[in-house]
Parts: structure tokens; C-alpha cells; sequence
């Protein structure tokens, strides 16, 4: 029993170092072109692909490995970014806002782990958590800073412009965990 604990720790581990790593990746995949503040990356859709495949405390794990090597000094946000200044910034909060996503998702998972609705509607949701804590966040660095943005400018900067792409992403990543998810159970990344 012992043993079977330690190999699952280890999975978790690995499970969760590959995901902030798949994370960091994404990240870097960036296309500053849609607006100054928030670019568009490919970090949503390593966030669906890590929830949709793995149990919570794996992508919380994952989420939060990723926000401390950042935090840290590690280059790992979009365009090469890092220190505890770019969490705090005003895009910081969707950052955060990731855990919002991997809590929301792996809860929905939970209730019927084989359902590709629940796992949509779970995403769903997930990103609009997401939208609404990182908008708020936006919101409040720039209002901290005497900057007074309207809450629809700040719409029409960090969420309108996301929406489809995020909905690309999000189909691509349900397409993606569809594929991966029982070859990855077979090796033991992946918990029931």
C-alpha cells in the first residue's frame, strides 16, 4: 500500500511539473497584436487541456507551480515576463484567475467524470470566473493608479477580443483530452 502510495505522489508530481511546464509553453506562444495589455496566448487552452485530463489537487498543483516560478524570476508568463510585479499587474488577476478554471472544471468533472458536457460546461463557467476575477483585478490596478478606465473600455481590452479564440481553444483542448485521456490513464497519470 505504501508503495502504491508513493507511485501515485510520483505521477502527481510529474503529472503537475509536465503541466507548468505545457503551461510555460503556451504562454510563450503569444500574439501581442490584439491589444496592449492582454495578449493572446495559448495559456487557456493548456489550462482546459491540464483540468479536462487531471484530478484537482494535480491542476492546482500545476497552477500554482507555475504563478511561483513566475513569481520568482522564471520567465514563464507571456512574452518572456516574470516576477511577483507581473501577478500584481493590472493582467495579473487572470492569472490568478486560473485556479478559478481548475477548481471550476475539476468540480464539474467530478460530478460525471466521463461527460464531455459537463467537462464543456465546466470550462464554461471556468472562464467566466476567469473573465469576471481578472476584469475586476484590471479594474482596480487602474483605478489604484488614478487611471479611470470605464468597466466597458476594460471589456472591450481584456475579455470581447478573447471570447472566440478562448471558445477555439476550449474546443480544441475537449478534442485534445478526448484523444489523450486513456493512453495517459494507462501509464497512471491520469486518476479514475
Amino acid at each position: 500500500m505504501n508503495n502504491q502510495k508513493f507511485n501515485s505522489g510520483i505521477m502527481t508530481i510529474t503529472a503537475a511539473a509536465m503541466s507548468a511546464a505545457l503551461i510555460t509553453v503556451c504562454s510563450w506562444i503569444s500574439i501581442p497584436a490584439l491589444g496592449p495589455f492582454v495578449p493572446f496566448t495559448l495559456q487557456t487552452f493548456a489550462v482546459f487541456v491540464i483540468a479536462g485530463l487531471f484530478d484537482l489537487k494535480t491542476g492546482f498543483i500545476s497552477i500554482m507551480v507555475y504563478l511561483f516560478m513566475g513569481a520568482v524570476g522564471v520567465p514563464v508568463f507571456s512574452g518572456f515576463k516574470s516576477g511577483f510585479a507581473a501577478i500584481t499587474g493590472p493582467t495579473g488577476g487572470y492569472l490568478v484567475g486560473f485556479l478559478f478554471m481548475i477548481v471550476t472544471i475539476c468540480l464539474f468533472k467530478k460530478i460525471k467524470s466521463k461527460s464531455i458536457v459537463y467537462l464543456i460546461i465546466g470550462m464554461s463557467i471556468g472562464l467566466v470566473l476567469c473573465y469576471i476575477f481578472g476584469t475586476i483585478w484590471f479594474y482596480c490596478v487602474f483605478a489604484h493608479n488614478g487611471d479611470s478606465k470605464s468597466f466597458i473600455s476594460i471589456l472591450s481590452i481584456c475579455v470581447i477580443p478573447f471570447i472566440i479564440p478562448d471558445i477555439l481553444k476550449m474546443t480544441a483542448a475537449v478534442i485534445l483530452v478526448s484523444r489523450v485521456y486513456s493512453p495517459l490513464k494507462k501509464m497512471g497519470f491520469v486518476k479514475a
